[in-house]
């Protein structure tokens, strides 16, 4: 029953805002074509259901390349690889809402862990490798909400590779939060993550997450 009422969901919010924001995607497709390097739309492989895999939606803010250059998969604050108009939508997430189409596409959901690409998915340990896509992976998560700063959190470190750091210290964490997710997993869990995901957009600097959710494993760093 839980999850025909989250597909349910996720067809009626995805349908609905994709027609209520069509205004705000054209002039974005505008901008982007004739800026830049001309790309639109972002595809990438990622991790989805059961560890199957699909191509993700995003509007393109990096460089064509970016994967081959510099920190590749990881993104650092103010990345040189970032367009300027691709800065823009990358603070206030608009670059995430083609996702919307995934969701529609039922490769992911509206909560769940969110879909890594190869190299981070590897950051996890065996156990956490083989669990974490028990459930589908979503456009927002626990994982997400806790970690809206990564890039920041990461830019931070001057004195370790920050895919090292991503490995022994953001990984664990992240794994041990997605394990708390699906013990704890259910409908009203993700209307509280959805809510969390626009108060923390609104105010990023809230931990109002940490009085809703108690319970959560502790941050260790």
């Amino acid at each position: 029953m839980y999850s025909f009422f989250k597909r349910l969901l996720d067809i009626m919010v995805s349908f609905t805002s994709l027609v209520v924001l069509l205004p705000v995607f054209i002039p974005i497709v505008f901008i982007l074509r004739i800026s830049a390097e001309g790309e639109v739309f972002y595809f990438q492989e990622r991790y989805g259901i059961r560890n199957s895999r699909f191509q993700i939606w995003k509007f393109a803010t990096m460089l064509k390349d970016s994967m081959n250059i510099g920190t590749g998969s990881i993104t650092l604050q103010n990345d040189t690889r970032v367009t300027k108009i691709g800065s823009f939508l990358r603070k206030t997430k608009i670059n995430e809402l083609p996702q919307i189409i995934n969701i529609l596409k039922g490769d992911i959901s509206l909560v769940g862990p969110r879909p890594l690409v190869e190299k981070t998915f590897s950051a996890y340990n065996e156990e956490v490798q083989s669990k974490i896509y028990n459930v589908k992976p979503g456009l927002t998560g626990i994982g997400s909400i806790v970690f809206r700063d990564e890039e920041s959190i990461i830019s931070a470190v001057t004195d370790e590779n920050p895919h090292h750091f991503y490995k022994r210290v953001i990984a664990p964490y992240k794994g041990e939060l997605e394990m708390w997710y699906q013990e704890h997993n259910s409908f009203f869990l993700d209307l509280q993550l959805i809510f969390m995901t626009a108060w923390v957009i609104l105010f990023p600097k809230s931990e109002l997450y940490l009085k809703w959710f108690k319970n959560l494993p502790r941050r260790k760093f």
